[in-house]
């Protein structure tokens, strides 16, 4: 198991109250912000969704898993994709000390689950898709999902790390393929200075 998630697990553990996913949050801000820089998406970009059928693509911890399941509505569905089976193991434990189903996480390389989400998850379109995951598949990732047909008309994708460490061939897809609206907000990258990144801001229009 990698050492510095399991040592940022057992900080969690140590300090944040269980059923409690705001203090899990900040025990983990604080853990890599002070004493180990882990990579999550970190409280200034944080993410919230009101959305109903979402789709996480890289779990690693639960952070982000956490972020998200606190701000959906009742009724809607998460599902986190997450391939390294040690990292899914932290992020089990971190999703049941939040308070949620840690059925939420499936323990396999993207591009075999999204196109089973028809078959197996009974996914029809999601509404709002997290990447966070291994920048080389953020492109593959997201014409895989346009051609499983699981994108619709006002879809929303959110990617983090275009610029740090970046994600050069996804970026040059948005800008010819006409098939989004998108936008890039700029931030520092998470847990740094003065690391210059950002987040692309996708919403998915259909073919024209």
């Amino acid at each position: 198991m990698s050492l510095r998630e399991e040592r940022v697990y057992q900080y969690v553990l140590t300090h944040s109250t269980p059923g409690d996913p705001d203090s899990i949050l900040e025990a983990f801000d604080f853990w890599c912000s002070k004493v180990e820089y882990i990579s999550n998406i970190g409280p200034k970009k944080g993410t919230n969704t009101q959305e109903q059928f979402v789709l996480e693509l890289g779990s690693h911890c639960g952070y982000s898993t956490i972020r998200i399941a606190r701000a959906l509505p009742l009724g809607a569905r998460l599902y986190s994709i997450e391939m390294d089976q040690r990292n899914a193991a932290i992020a089990e434990k971190i999703i049941r000390l939040a308070g949620f189903d840690d059925d939420t996480l499936i323990v396999k390389p993207s591009d075999e689950v999204i196109p089973q989400m028809r078959s197996n998850y009974g996914l029809e379109r999601l509404d709002f898709v997290f990447m966070d995951h291994w920048k080389k598949c953020y492109l593959p990732d997201l014409q895989l999902l346009e051609e499983c047909g699981l994108l619709g008309k006002g879809s929303m994708i959110l990617a983090d790390n275009v610029l740090f460490p970046g994600a050069p061939k996804f970026l040059r897809y948005l800008r010819k393929c006409g098939l989004y609206e998108w936008k890039i907000h700029r931030a520092t990258l998470e847990y740094s200075r003065g690391i210059r990144d950002g987040m692309a801001e996708l919403v998915y229009q259909g073919i024209k």
